[in-house]
Parts: structure tokens; sequence; C-alpha cells
């Protein structure tokens, strides 16, 4: 079930967003599933439909979905590692902000972790 948090300082497409690529990694939207039509998503979740329309062009960008016209935006097989790297860092950039950790301390806090684990 998908919920939006009106108190979180993460906006709410990114909200809809990372829900979704969990549910799509997770397997419970399967590959070929199709998304809620725009205007049915943004009444059921009290947003306006410009911001579910963001959220769907974010994933459609990032791989995730694709649309296809009058059938809907349609949940796509799973990306090879760019497009896992792409959410993983936006969950990470997300967490640090979450942190109020700027741009200069996240990245320290990358090498830091590659420092310890090995960079191969």
């Amino acid at each position: 079930m998908l919920r939006i948090d009106p108190t979180s300082q993460v906006p709410p497409y990114e909200q809809l967003r990372s829900q979704l690529v969990a549910q799509m990694s997770s397997g419970e939207l399967a590959p070929g599933t199709r998304l809620p039509p725009v205007r049915r998503l943004a009444s059921d979740l009290g947003l306006a439909p410009n911001t579910v329309a963001r959220t769907y062009r974010e994933l459609e960008a990032s791989g995730f979905v694709r649309t296809a016209g009058r059938n809907g935006t349609i949940v796509q097989p799973p990306n090879d590692g760019p497009g896992q790297a792409t959410q993983l860092a936006r969950q990470f950039v997300e967490a640090m902000r979450g942190l109020g950790v700027g741009v200069e301390g996240a990245v320290h806090q990358v090498r830091h972790a590659y420092a310890e684990l090995g960079t191969s």
C-alpha cells in the first residue's frame, strides 16, 4: 500500500517514487504490471496529478517503467547495474539529507566506506 507522509521533508513525488521502486524490487509489482492512471493514483493519495506524473516520468527515465500510450504505464523487467546504481544512489542521498549531511560529507562517507571495504 502506498502512503505519503505530508509531514516528511522528503517531497511527495520522491516518497511515491521510492515506494514504487521498492515494490518493483521486491517483486510486489512484477514486470508487465500496469500502474494506476495518474489521475486515479493522485486522487487515491490526495496528491496533485502533476506530482504523480513527475514520479512516473522519473521512473521512466530510470528505466523502471515504460509509457505505452493508451495502455498506460507498465513496469519494466529489472534493470542491470546502472538502474540499480541510480536507485541506490538516490536512497543514499535521501538518507544523508535526512541526517543533515551535505554533498561533501556524503562524498567523504562514500570514500571512507570504499577504503574500509576495498575498492575492487
